[in-house]
């Protein structure tokens, strides 16, 4: 009988012990709440990027265009950019063509899923076309507005490489875009 009582008491401990090994209600008010969302800083919602281009020859082209963006959430991210471009043209004998183009960019990017983005950019750049009534140069504003999406692919904790396809939805005569335009580039966090 004493052996019986002393059994059943190391089965009763034991099945304490294993019962202490599951989660059980506890006097902590925050137990099983997760922590607070990390409040990220200016510079981790920050990003930079944008588009060099180079071509040297009988036409020669420069074109700088970066980029700096704000993510509103992890999904949603936002930014601007100036834009400046040169090119001459030295393929016709005896008539060198030279032109500055400048301006600016907003634009809007939405992660749909982890690798895809919808993107949308609304760019106004002011350049040299032809006037057809004086037959003359002439400086005018030339607005697009780009649409589309894009692959993301991380390169490192805070930047990705981008591949876009977009398309131009305002017809304007003097566009710079032929649709579909497709981008590829590299946005860097700080």
């Amino acid at each position: 009988m004493k052996r019986l009582l002393l059994l059943s008491a190391f089965y009763c401990l034991c099945a304490a012990s294993c019962l202490a090994q599951e989660n059980a209600p506890s006097l902590n008010p925050d137990f099983g709440v997760p922590p607070p969302p990390r409040e990220t800083s200016l510079k981790d919602r920050l990003f930079f990027g944008g588009d060099l281009g180079l071509q040297f020859g009988d036409v020669t082209y420069i074109n700088v265009a970066p980029i700096i963006g704000y993510k509103f959430t992890e999904k949603l991210a936002a930014g601007l950019g100036p834009s400046y471009s040169y090119l001459k043209d030295n393929r016709y004998k005896g008539y060198e063509y030279k032109t500055d183009t400048y301006g600016g960019r907003v634009f809007g990017q939405y992660k749909v899923i982890e690798q895809a983005m919808a993107y949308a950019e609304y760019e106004v750049l002011n350049a040299e076309v032809f006037d057809d009534f004086t037959y003359k140069l002439k400086r005018q504003n030339i607005n697009s507005l780009l649409v589309g999406g894009g692959y993301l692919s991380p390169i490192g904790n805070n930047s990705t490489f981008n591949l876009l396809v977009l398309f131009n939805v305002i017809e304007d005569p003097y566009t710079y875009y032929t649709n579909p335009i497709i981008r590829a580039g590299v946005n860097i966090g700080f």
